[in-house]
């Protein structure tokens, strides 16, 4: 454990409780995309199956048990409490499209070809695009309300430390894990047009929308 794993951890925490605060308090899930919580909510699922054959410390054990509480508890909020506030017309994204790619290349490439080992490496890979069909969600809407804003920023700053975490523990421990570092890098990237409208709209008090 560094001090740029437990940043990432706890911001990656505080985007999920922002998106459970924001729905409960509006009682409304608009503008959220309920096919990328699914996808968050399967990721943690599979990366997490060790949960009671694999103690590391009651830190990560206890995370691991929020992170499943919190991604089932988005989606029962989204698809069963607050079912009518759901905007499917524009949650239009084919999950198959990322699901079936991801779990074949989890097939082919992994450390070890174990159930578990390929389940989490299935999670490292979904984690990676899961988030896309909330950005093709903004992309047809053309804006996000702000709290939807600072909860995809956290998420992308959580991910961007934890690259910083990967760099520290090479130099430090010389550990180095390519698949972690390759879709960690690749679920960055696709936050960088953001970060970039979160910056100059959202920081200065403007809604964030996208160029005409």
């Amino acid at each position: 454990m560094n001090v740029f794993r437990l940043v990432g951890d706890l911001s990656h925490l505080l985007a999920i409780l922002i998106l459970l605060w924001k729905i409960w308090k509006t009682r409304s899930c608009s503008g959220i995309s309920g096919k990328s919580q699914i996808l968050f909510a399967l990721v943690f699922t599979s990366r997490y199956l060790d949960l009671f054959t694999n103690f590391i410390s009651p830190y990560n054990t206890f995370m691991k048990v929020i992170y499943i509480l919190c991604a089932y508890a988005t989606v029962y909020l989204i698809y069963i409490k607050f079912k009518a506030t759901y905007d499917s017309n524009h949650d239009t994204f084919r999950m198959e499209f990322l699901v079936v790619p991801v779990g074949g290349l989890a097939f082919l490439v992994n450390h070890d070809f174990t159930p578990l080992e390929i389940l989490w490496t299935f999670s490292i890979y979904l984690e990676s695009v899961a988030i896309l069909p909330q950005l093709f969600m903004i992309s047809k809407t053309g804006e996000a309300e702000s709290i939807t804003s600072h909860y995809l920023f956290a998420l992308g700053a959580y991910r961007a430390l934890y690259i910083v975490n990967w760099v520290y523990r090479f130099y430090f421990e010389g550990f180095f894990d390519l698949i972690a570092i390759v879709a960690g890098c690749v679920q960055t990237i696709l936050y960088c047009d953001f970060f970039y409208l979160y910056i100059t709209k959202v920081m200065q008090g403007k809604k964030l929308s996208l160029p005409a």
